[in-house]
């Protein structure tokens, strides 16, 4: 029986401990490298979304609204200048209305367009309203009043083309950091000098 049992076990040999540990070894080696990809794509991923969270809180930060009508002076029927108003929203930060004209390097541009034509950039003032800090800066609690020059729109226009009544045109106000401010209006039916437009 002894020799029975001795012939059938023979040729079996045994995973010896070296061997086990080695094994052990390779599969904890594999689950820590599994683990640092994942965590590295975790971390990763982490990163980008507070980049954008940081980005639209900068962007939401920045942004200017209107205060009050938007107002438009008038000669022989055209839409000559546009006054508006303009603060930051609650809990934004400043924006440098800086008036650089003369050189063409405004840091806020004014474009205007309307079902005939387009201008990517009108010339604009800025008068203080409520302030007479020395900075061009729109800080909360202040009100800059902007004045629009449209004379290069009805220049080479057409009568048709003209901003005359009834006629709707856009503004956008383009802070160099921030939301576009978009202003769309129609010029009333019956004009003075000075109209409210709706």
């Amino acid at each position: 029986m002894h020799r029975l049992v001795k012939s059938v076990f023979r040729n079996q040999q045994g995973i010896t401990g070296i061997e086990t540990a080695i094994i052990l070894i390779a599969f904890v080696i594999v689950a820590s490298v599994f683990a640092y990809v994942a965590l590295s794509a975790g971390l990763f991923s982490t990163q980008k979304a507070k980049e954008a969270i940081h980005s639209g809180l900068e962007e939401a930060q920045s942004t200017i609204e209107i205060k009050g009508n938007i107002y438009g002076k008038m000669e022989n029927s055209v839409l000559m200048e546009v006054y508006f108003t303009v603060a930051t929203t609650t809990g934004g930060g400043s924006i440098d209305f800086t008036d650089t004209s003369a050189n063409g390097s405004n840091l806020v541009i004014i474009s205007y367009s309307d079902a005939y034509q387009i201008f990517p950039t009108v010339n604009w003032t800025m008068t203080k309203l409520n302030t007479d800090t020395p900075d061009n800066l729109l800080d909360k609690n202040e009100l800059f009043m902007i004045t629009v020059d449209l004379t290069c729109v009805s220049a080479n226009a057409t009568e048709e083309q003209k901003p005359g009544p009834y006629h709707r045109f856009q503004l956008e106000v383009k802070p160099p950091a921030g939301a576009v401010l978009v202003l769309e209006r129609t010029v009333p039916a019956r004009v003075d000098q000075i109209v409210n437009l709706y």
